[in-house]
């Protein structure tokens, strides 16, 4: 075996051009798959980085306005949700509707502490069930719980970014006192603000904001974990129902599309895992026949070296070699080329994703009224490398068997006259 390996290795410097050509297509192959998946994963990391703060099994539902008169009512009457759409939502829909949460709201209020506020906050009256539903990841502390809910609490989950400007030098803000319109709360816990948006919302129990600003039996907003809807055409016909569920407690036409606003998460998630999934196999598709153009090049560079050892075959086969040991040595050729450049083109296309990450993989895009990463973790699992590899050493291998097992089928005699 030392032996057989002696000759590949004198075989290759003797025929260093061609040795080259071998390796840069091996190289070029690995290199351009690994990168394309590497980017390919950066984008798709960055849309779930990005939406990592939204549930994307949940619906949406506001109270809009009439566009269209129904049963002698005019058009232009506002629609307010109340607890009957909460009770119809829960009763109506069990196999489709896993939760529904109200949600109240109190804009343009003024969060201060100490000599740090913030204008214009948002009040957010939500049930502890939010946290679950909408994804809240909570950083530090705790979110509302039941005890706040009975007790009307005056507390309040406060967003990191949130946090930062009004607790500038001040540690945790855990237990101390926040004003919000100019009423103390005691914050009991700090969420992850979503890197998308620059503010944040104050979260307090429910029934607390109700009691405060007297909102009565009125919804803002009301928030449906969805399941069991599989396809497009599945969430169209819950949402047509569900409005016209909707029509029969508040007298309005049910084909008005403008008298409730409806934002379908769940649909969105369909689509995107749709476009996600596409642009997956899109990478893929051009990795491979990036590959495959590796392939084919070690294959004509293999078949002329094969073509051009005739006569060394010929000569070895005169003096007793087998078919089989000539078979081997020029498959063993074609393995050690593959694998060694094989393995030289997937370090180049790690490092060269690695880079990508270090330099472009951490930049933040500000549009205004949000910041988004366009670019997160552009890698490529370790184990997606090694395949690849094996692939195209199987491959290099296959190259140099088929060729070699023609030329040693040609008679002894004429391959001496090559």
């Amino acid at each position: 075996m030392f032996e057989l390996l002696h000759e590949i290795q004198g075989t290759l410097r003797r025929n260093m051009m061609r040795t080259i050509a071998t390796g840069f297509a091996v190289v070029s192959g690995l290199f351009l798959l690994i990168v394309l998946q590497g980017a390919g994963n950066g984008v798709i990391h960055s849309f779930q980085y990005n939406m990592g703060g939204f549930a994307f099994d949940a619906v949406h539902v506001f109270g809009g306005r009439t566009t269209k008169p129904w049963e002698g009512i005019k058009e232009g009457r506002l629609i307010r949700l109340d607890d009957r759409d909460l009770d119809m939502s829960r009763r109506h829909f069990p196999h489709q509707i896993t939760s529904a949460i109200p949600t109240v709201n109190h804009e343009g209020v003024v969060a201060s502490y100490g000599a740090h506020h913030i204008n214009s906050a948002s009040m957010v009256g939500v049930y502890p069930e939010y946290a679950a539903s909408q994804a809240v990841e909570i950083l530090e502390g705790r979110f509302i719980n039941n005890i706040d809910m009975t007790e009307k609490r005056k507390v309040c989950v406060i967003g990191n970014n949130s946090c930062k400007d009004l607790f500038k030098e001040s540690g945790s803000a855990i237990g101390k006192g926040v004003e919000l319109g100019g009423i103390l709360y005691t914050v009991v816990g700090v969420y992850k603000t979503n890197e998308m948006f620059s503010g944040s919302d104050f979260y307090v129990p429910y029934t607390t904001l109700c009691t405060i600003y007297n909102k009565g039996r009125f919804i803002d907003e009301l928030t449906m974990n969805t399941h069991n809807i599989p396809t497009d055409s599945a969430m169209e016909l819950f949402i047509d129902e569900y409005i016209r569920a909707t029509s029969h407690i508040h007298s309005f036409d049910p084909t008005d599309d403008r008298a409730l606003w409806i934002w379908n998460q769940a649909g969105d998630n369909i689509q995107m895992q749709r476009a996600m999934s596409i642009l997956n196999k899109a990478f893929w598709i051009l990795g491979l026949l990036t590959l495959l153009s590796g392939v084919v090049s070690v294959s004509n560079i293999m078949l002329i070296s094969v073509k051009e050892r005739t006569r060394e075959f010929g000569i070895r086969r005169a003096i007793g070699a087998r078919p089989w040991n000539i078979i081997s040595m020029v498959v063993l050729e074609s393995v050690v080329i593959t694998a060694i450049f094989g393995y030289i083109g997937m370090l180049l296309g790690i490092f060269f994703c690695e880079w990508m990450n270090a330099t472009v993989g951490n930049q933040v895009m500000d549009m205004g009224i949000f910041q988004a990463k366009y670019f997160v973790d552009p890698t490529v699992d370790l184990h997606t490398c090694v395949q690849a590899t094996i692939v195209i050493i199987v491959a290099g291998a296959l190259a140099g068997f088929f060729p070699a097992r023609k030329a040693v089928k040609v008679k002894t005699i004429d391959a001496l006259r090559a």
